[in-house]
């Protein structure tokens, strides 16, 4: 793992110990972490995923769930063997709903199989019943296990914020009815109680924007022309762009609580922007995650995330310790891995324009370093080609 010194340029630049790049008029920033990725499609491999995100400056992901056909514990051991190249890896295991934790047994007897297996975090998907909850949150807290996930919508909020962290700014919608959610002291005391927890906050509200589009005529359309679709598998692109949708075949035109569906979700959608808003401004740790589903494109959603995260009024400076600093503290890894420092892992990413003027710049990617090897831009380009001919050949 190459290593980060901080030195005063050399006048005397000719040596075989150092390769120089020209960062004239560039700015540089410690890598991007995706702290909320799955890997949804066996076909072509885990490698393409990993190629997009390196691609896109992510030198640390976090993959959030377990899926039958896949080895979560293994990629990441062969990502830091080096057999596979990949961002810095943390997985979660299986995808945890209430049919696998009926019984107190069964929530220890899950903890206990994390545990043996090695997954850096479990994750609840579910509603649970809180006697299984409690026992599975203080059997985890025993072995040191981070319990991630969904909101227990069921409970109060309070036992949501007994979690590690809350995925998707989305389970707010769901742990409050429409009248508590228009009501500014409710909202008041609850951002209050989210910052009393010190929880932290993955907003994934790119995934929810994308849903509001595929309901909406014109903006369907326009997804068509969504460059970052051709690094889709062919089979994944032609599904998610076709009336098979099935946000648009199964929610198109229908009545969901009263309302016309594209209506509710997409009032959901502005009152999570500004609930996000709102969190941030509260000072809660908030992390960058996309859920790579659908069309929203592993690598490319970390800075569409991003940019829709400026949209709703977050700070660049702020957007940006959500996908560096904050991150990393979460992970445990800051002593190595969040900020330019001397000591700490060489992941970092040189931009061509200034992230803190428009965090858009965080796409305009001139070089990756990733563990102290250079990546130009010909060879992020070219991890971009791999995937384009793995595609094809699918």
């Amino acid at each position: 793992m190459g290593k980060l010194s901080i030195q005063e340029a050399s006048e005397n630049q000719n040596s075989d110990s150092f390769q120089v790049v020209d960062g004239t008029g560039k700015f540089m920033v410690p890598g991007f972490h995706e702290m909320h990725f799955h890997w949804r499609n066996q076909d072509g491999g885990i490698e393409r995923d990993l190629n997009l995100l390196l691609a896109n400056g992510v030198t640390t992901v976090r993959n959030m769930a377990e899926y039958d056909w896949q080895d979560q514990v293994d990629i990441r051991e062969k990502i830091n063997s080096g057999e596979i190249f990949g961002p810095r890896y943390f997985t979660t295991g299986p995808y945890l709903n209430s049919s696998m934790l009926q019984t107190e047994e069964e929530a220890l007897e899950v903890v206990k199989t994390h545990l043996e297996k090695g997954y850096d975090f479990l994750k609840i998907a579910d509603n649970l019943p809180k006697n299984i909850y409690l026992t599975l949150l203080e059997e985890a807290e025993k072995v040191k296990l981070p319990v991630i996930g969904h909101a227990q919508r069921a409970m109060d909020l309070d036992y949501s914020l007994r979690m590690k962290s809350i995925e998707h700014v989305e389970e707010f919608v769901y742990l409050f009815d429409e009248e508590q959610r228009k009501n500014e002291e409710v909202m008041s005391e609850t951002v209050q109680a989210i910052q009393v927890s010190g929880i932290t906050i993955v907003p994934t509200l790119k995934v929810f924007e994308r849903i509001v589009h595929y309901l909406n005529d014109a903006q369907f359309e326009k997804l068509r022309e969504l460059d970052q679709a051709q690094y889709l598998l062919p089979g994944d692109r032609n599904y998610w762009l076709s009336e098979e949708n099935p946000y648009r075949k199964d929610l198109k035109g229908k009545v969901l609580f009263g309302k016309d569906a594209t209506v509710l979700l997409t009032e959901w959608l502005e009152w999570m922007k500004d609930f996000t808003l709102h969190l941030a401004e509260a000072g809660i740790p908030l992390m960058i995650g996309s859920d790579t589903f659908g069309l929203v494109v592993p690598g490319f959603s970390v800075h569409e995330e991003m940019e829709l995260l400026q949209e709703v009024g977050l700070d660049p400076f702020e957007i940006l310790k959500a996908a560096t600093i904050t991150s990393a503290r979460y992970l445990g890894t800051q002593a190595l891995e969040g900020t330019i420092s001397i000591g700490k892992n060489a992941n970092l990413v040189l931009l061509n324009s200034n992230p803190l003027e428009d965090i858009r710049a965080s796409k305009d990617i001139a070089a990756v370093i990733f563990n102290g090897k250079l990546l130009d831009r010909t060879a992020l380009d070219s991890l971009l080609k791999e995937v384009l001919e793995i595609n094809a050949s699918q």
